[in-house]
């Protein structure tokens, strides 16, 4: 978790308590100014509820009249109308209203079904079905309903006493005008009937005691100015007409006419109802103001408290996120500093430590010192102090790179010098064996020279691996470019086991530089010696060449048990990006042939084979490449122990009579350093199969390539330049072009298949006694020839097999399991 989620967590905990013990604190004044808001809307309710009560009573009274026959159905159909708006405001009303107490709510589930019953009822009176009795109780229930709830509201939750008296007195009020209004339709049922009944005379009279009663409630739970309002509207001349009127009814006694008009008291039973809901509406409207006024007051209450608290929190928060974000960006300017040290500054210093010659002389304090503080984030506070730590970490761990590199550096030169010491005795070794192998004709001594001359190749070519491990190279700088497939023949023949190498389809016309022709060549030698010696040692190595657009690939095919995915995606990532120190001595092998590979541009893979084995796959890139180039014999598909260019000799026969094995005359042209175009390994290709070998460049003070003994005269050494003879035993005498300076035949070679001439090394310097005359080469007879080959054969079998064992190289790293 990121630092400023831990401060936000760190703020949040007491910010979390603090919100809580407020909510707590403000939930009171919050919840009465829901209260307050929901008997607002309860009270805007109760209005409408008294505008429909007083709607349904014009409508009962005009129902009334119809029904007998005291008013026409127009009169009617407009109360109808009125109150069908009043019901529609009354709805929109309580539509929304919530927490509404018991006995309200239970009125307002009664007043909506006598809504729904409305219209049946209504069509009775138009059609003079109903009673004037089941009319008036029906009107007289729901009218009974609206009263219950504007008396019921005040029971609701939260709500002050003194309002709740209010909201009472209200309701009485309505009560005493819908007694005027029950006494009016009383009135006018008598008036139909010719006179009051006992009952009506009884609810006439109940009708004046229950206004008086009403009004007496009013009187006492609303405030004085309320009965003020009442008795200044009734004092006027219609309320006293009224009045008048009903003391003249109420005087008429039972079972007499009422002197009354049913007119006259219509007019001033309505003109009361009238002056009733005057009062009505300003006591209601004083009930609505005195809510709103409690609303508002404790709405603004609870906003204040809020407000207050909001803002202290807010306080809070921006201290803490100042104080906050001034940690954080130290912190982030130290993590920055951190990575960019940890991922790009210090793995920058790192690879330049791990070029040769980094240090320039200077000792690793002062590389440590040049390099500087990474982290400028430094203080008297822990992020300071933290920050001057690690810069005391970088520049300890340049410290300690710059003298590992500097202890590389000494390694590097002692492993060079070795390397090079090495090469100058194998150099003096090689030029011991060219004067000894020049005029030695025994046998047995020949073929220990042979084992010898092999052994000092592949020791060349481990001392060429020291070199190239120390960042140096060979020093090989060729004049011309050479053939493709003569750069495979050159790196067979440095390894051991050259006679499995099996040449496939060589695309002709593809050739390699002459800068890169040396690396290439021990490139291909690495991987061959790798693919033969981890394949079953009865299988070929095949090796083919094709052109990719502006680009060439050798692919090298063995047929070993392969490797896992994981272990080849490791090796090819080595083989991509080399080492930048000496290495493993294990995989001696696989650092050279990256080291060599990165020097080119030229891409090694190791890919899964389809069957068994494993295939190198090495891709050479243009600038490495001579394209189009004549190459002056390709060697054609086949086991390159039997085509490398030269005719293969027959076989060596068992020995004959006499002991000795019979090999076809003239054929004298000793394979390796003398008949080989390039490379540095021996030209040897199977037992007694002379190939083509490279140049042994010798340094200076050396012995310089041979001019004479067995091959002398074989192209690529010198004076070298006779054909070979042709290896058929019984081919005319024409074919042999001369003796060589040990006395063996030289023949000639076939003109379309004939290795580019390889002359001698440019520079080198010719060994002393080169200028005095030689003596007269002496021939030899076929025998002596039978003898000198049987001696090479076993010489090759015995350097690859000492005692029977094949000798172990720790050059190349097993790459296959």
């Amino acid at each position: 978790m990121k630092i400023n989620r831990r401060l936000v967590l760190l703020v949040t905990a007491p910010l979390t308590v603090a919100v809580a013990f407020s909510v707590l604190a403000l939930a009171p004044a919050t919840n009465q100014a829901l209260q307050a808001d929901r008997l607002t809307s309860m009270v805007e309710a109760a209005d409408g509820a008294s505008e429909l009560a007083n709607r349904l009573q014009h409508e009962r009274a005009a129902a009334t009249a119809l029904i007998s026959e005291q008013g026409d159905a127009e009169t009617f159909r407009l109360r109808t109308s009125a109150t069908d708006r009043s019901i529609a405001g009354f709805r929109s009303r309580t539509k929304g209203l919530s927490s509404v107490p018991g006995s309200a709510q239970g009125a307002l589930d009664r007043i909506e079904r006598f809504v729904e019953e409305m219209p049946g009822l209504r069509a009775q009176v138009r059609s003079g079905s109903s009673t004037v009795s089941a009319l008036a109780f029906g009107y007289r229930i729901v009218i009974a309903d609206l009263n219950s709830y504007r008396d019921g509201i005040a029971q609701a939750d939260g709500v002050d006493a003194d309002i709740a008296d209010r909201i009472r007195a209200a309701a009485a009020l309505s009560e005493a005008a819908e007694h005027t209004a029950q006494q009016q339709v009383t009135v006018m049922r008598a008036q139909a009937a010719g006179g009051f009944t006992t009952a009506s005379q009884r609810t006439f009279d109940a009708s004046r005691m229950g206004y008086t009663e009403s009004t007496g409630a009013m009187f006492d739970l609303g405030p004085g100015e309320w009965r003020t309002w009442l008795e200044r509207t009734l004092s006027g001349a219609k309320a006293l007409e009224a009045r008048r009127l009903e003391d003249e009814i109420g005087r008429a006694g039972t079972g007499k006419d009422i002197t009354v008009t049913p007119k006259e008291w219509q007019k001033a039973a309505n003109d009361r109802q009238e002056l009733l809901r005057s009062v009505e509406k300003r006591v209601d409207a004083a009930v609505l103001a005195q809510v709103s006024d409690a609303r508002t007051t404790l709405i603004w209450t609870a906003g204040a408290e809020v407000a207050l608290v909001v803002l202290t929190l807010v306080g809070v928060v921006v201290v803490a996120i100042r104080l906050g974000r001034v940690m954080i960006r130290r912190l982030r300017d130290l993590r920055n500093a951190a990575h960019e040290v940890a991922h790009s500054g210090l793995p920058a210093v790192m690879n330049e430590l791990s070029q040769p010659g980094a240090l320039r002389g200077a000792t690793p304090e002062e590389v440590a010192r040049r390099t500087g503080d990474p982290v400028t984030t430094t203080g008297e506070d822990e992020i300071g102090e933290v920050g001057e730590a690690f810069n005391a970490v970088h520049h300890e761990a340049v410290r300690l790179a710059a003298q590992q590199a500097h202890v590389h550096e000494q390694l590097a030169e002692t492993l060079v010098g070795v390397a090079r010491r090495g090469a100058r005795l194998t150099a003096v070794m090689v030029s011991e064996l060219d004067t000894v192998q020049r005029d030695e004709a025994d046998p047995v001594r020949m073929k220990t020279l042979f084992a010898l001359d092999h052994l000092a190749i592949r020791m060349e070519r481990n001392t060429n691996n020291l070199l190239v491990l120390g960042g140096y190279g060979n020093a090989r700088v060729r004049s011309a470019d050479v053939g493709c497939s003569t750069v495979i023949v050159a790196a067979a023949q440095q390894i051991e086991r050259f006679d499995r190498v099996s040449l496939g389809a060589i695309e002709s016309g593809i050739g390699v530089t002459a800068r890169a022709v040396h690396d290439v060549a021990h490139i291909l030698a690495e991987l061959l010696d790798n693919a033969t010696r981890y394949s079953p040692p009865d299988k070929q190595v095949g090796v083919a060449v094709w052109r990719l657009w502006d680009r060439a690939v050798v692919q090298i095919v063995d047929e070993g048990v392969g490797m896992t995915a994981e272990r080849r995606a490791v090796h090819n990532a080595a083989l991509l990006e080399p080492q930048a120190g000496i290495g493993d001595v294990r995989s001696m092998g696989l650092h050279v042939v990256a080291r060599l590979a990165a020097r080119h541009g030229i891409v090694v893979e190791l890919r899964d084979s389809s069957g068994p084995g494993t295939i190198a796959e090495v891709t050479l890139p243009a600038k490495v490449l001579a394209l189009d180039m004549e190459e002056a014999r390709t060697p054609p598909p086949g086991a390159l122990g039997n085509d490398v260019g030269y005719e293969a000799p027959r076989p060596i026969t068992p020995p004959g009579p006499g002991g000795h094995r019979q090999q076809p005359a003239g054929a004298n042209a000793r394979p390796g350093r003398d008949s080989a175009p390039i490379g540095t390994g021996v030209g040897l290709v199977g037992a007694g199969a002379p190939v083509g070998g490279g140049d042994r460049e010798t340094p200076p003070g050396h012995a310089g390539p041979r001019d004479g003994g067995p091959g002398g005269g074989a192209p690529g050494r010198g004076h070298g330049t006779t054909p070979a003879p042709n290896p058929v035993h019984d081919e005319p005498v024409s074919r042999v072009a001369g003796v060589s300076s040990s006395g063996l035949p030289v023949r000639q070679r076939r003109a379309p298949q004939q290795w580019p001439a390889a002359g001698k090394r440019e520079g080198a310097e010719k060994r002393p006694g080169t200028g005095a005359p030689r003596p007269t080469p002496r021939r030899r007879d076929s025998r002596q020839v039978s003898d000198v080959l049987a001696a090479y054969a076993q010489g090759i079998n015995r350097s690859t097999n000492h005692r029977g064992r094949s000798a172990p190289d720790d050059n190349t790293e097993r790459t296959e399991k």
